[in-house]
């Protein structure tokens, strides 16, 4: 099948495709139907030139929804059962005092009361989190708008705990919280272990009584990285989350109640934050002198039926690299530019390091373990644009166990590649691994760039072509913008044009590796 397309004048009909003829036999057949008719191309541009834009291509497949609005809003959904976690800011000590130290001052014992006073590092509006090694969004613990509102009467928490100051997490306490959380909040400024007397950070302090203590000496201890001393330094830009912040973390792990007893307490989830995106106008001018059109050459002979045809690919291929490279901006001019993925995900998304002549196998799995993580993102939904180079590099690191090792039904291999097929006509690589499949295609755009690879998650952006009033500014090719008879001048002018923008939500459903 040939990239390029033949349109034929239009029947009356409109609903009947407006082109046929697909073929290197008819590439001089091309006829362009009446002068001044409009042809809405939508979705058929995507059908020229597959390889070369693969984006744009899935995109506008699979993730294709029309706005009425060039400046359009739209809401993001961020559950958080499943984040119901913070780390202990202070504890009330056997002296009767509140400490930001690790130690209890004494051992707890199963039947004890406890006091803590709990921290932590995402927004309950929107329930918006640090993501995996982005700086351009943090959450210091602490912060404004990150009081955990989720505490209620009857929950029990998990606390981690260690065998000595400054240990390691090798045990864990519970707690049964008896009494409604104390709001304990101040200017939410989180800088240093001064910050219980002096800058008094968004807490709430709980009450309750312990349920499990450990092992002897181990319920008396929080975990060096379980104190505000050390939780106040850490970062989504140490790329330490999975070491540093998740053994720290003390989760809500279910409620106990007394029997007989009535209905507890709710908390407020506020899931939805808002957001927005910009239509961007793309056009693409043909135009040749009606002496050059009426001219006969070797080779191709209607040069105007060759130049029409590029131009289509030309547009499209400007669009792609748009919705790769753009990034979101309105000018003095009202020009508007739409964010493309890089832009967003470097932003905002997971970021991670590729060197191909250093990255090994057991390093890429930690990434994956990272970003394919389930309670954020579906690695089904998930298709990977990769550079050439790390295209081949991945292929030859999921071969290796297929040219070097001895399989069997009883073996599965971490990475192995398990499949090649063409998906809405881009060859799609499927490698198997621990997380999941990884749905892998070449991008040609990625070569020489900074960027090796982009981890899209489908479900979570779209294709936004401006559409409203009976006006569809999808793909469009206008003929005769300009003509001998409508102007006076002695050549003709058709014009390709598209306003579209990129719609971006749920930002730690996508990654970079750079």
């Amino acid at each position: 099948m040939s990239d390029f397309l033949s349109v034929i004048t239009p029947n009356t009909n409109l609903s009947v495709s407006d082109f046929d003829g697909f073929g290197p036999g008819t590439s001089t057949d091309l006829v362009t139907g009446d002068i001044r008719r409009k042809y809405n191309f939508g979705s058929r541009v995507s059908e020229l030139a597959i390889p070369q834009d693969p984006f744009f291509r899935f995109v506008s497949k699979v993730a294709k929804k029309a706005t009425d609005d060039p400046q359009f809003k739209f809401s993001e959904k961020r559950p958080s059962f499943h984040k119901r976690y913070a780390y202990v800011g202070a504890l009330y000590d056997s002296g009767g005092a509140w400490d930001d130290d690790s130690d209890f001052g004494a051992a707890k014992s199963a039947g004890d009361s406890i006091k803590v006073r709990m921290i932590t590092d995402y927004k309950n509006q929107g329930n918006i989190q640090n993501i995996y090694g982005n700086t351009g969004q943090e959450f210091k613990i602490g912060a404004d708008g990150t009081l955990p509102k989720f505490f209620i009467a009857g929950q029990v928490v998990k606390i981690p705990t260690a065998a000595s100051a400054g240990g390691d997490v090798t045990d864990y306490l519970l707690m049964r919280i008896d009494s409604a959380p104390v709001e304990y909040s101040g200017n939410g400024s989180y800088n240093d272990a001064t910050i219980i007397a002096t800058n008094n950070p968004d807490m709430v302090e709980l009450s309750g009584t312990v349920v499990k203590a450990g092992s002897s000496g181990n319920s008396r201890y929080l975990s060096a990285t379980a104190s505000i001393d050390d939780a106040s330094t850490v970062t989504p830009s140490d790329d330490v989350i999975s070491s540093a912040l998740e053994p720290m973390r003390c989760y809500v792990v279910g409620t106990a109640h007394q029997e007989g007893s009535g209905f507890p307490e709710t908390w407020l989830d506020q899931p939805y934050s808002s957001n927005h995106g910009l239509t961007q106008i793309w056009k693409t001018s043909m135009a040749m002198t009606n002496t050059a059109r009426a001219t006969v050459l070797k080779f191709e002979p209607n040069e105007w039926a060759r130049v029409w045809k590029e131009k289509l690919v030309e547009h499209k291929w400007d669009i792609e690299t748009s919705l790769l490279f753009g990034s979101q901006y309105s000018d003095n001019n009202s020009i508007q530019y739409t964010q493309g993925a890089v832009d967003y995900i470097v932003q905002y998304g997971n970021q991670f390091s590729l060197a191909i002549a250093t990255k090994t196998q057991d390093d890429f799995l930690d990434d994956l373990s990272s970003y394919i993580d389930p309670r954020y993102n579906n690695s089904q939904a998930t298709v990977f644009f990769c550079s050439t180079a790390v295209y081949n590099w991945l292929h030859k690191l999921s071969g290796y166990f297929s040219n070097n090792l001895e399989q069997s039904p009883n073996l599965r291999a971490e990475m192995s590649l398990s499949g090649r097929k063409k998906v809405f006509g881009v060859d799609i690589s499927t490698i198997s691994t621990v997380y999941g499949d990884m749905q892998v295609a070449r991008n040609i755009h990625l070569d020489g760039t900074n960027v090796k690879m982009l981890g899209v998650n489908m479900k979570n952006c779209a294709y936004r072509p401006l559409v409203g009033n009976g006006v569809n500014r999808d793909t469009s090719v206008y003929v005769g913008v300009q003509t001998l008879e409508n102007s006076g001048v002695d050549r003709r002018v058709d014009q390709i044009l598209t306003e579209a923008g990129m719609e971006w939500s749920m930002a730690e459903s996508h990654a970079v590796w750079t």
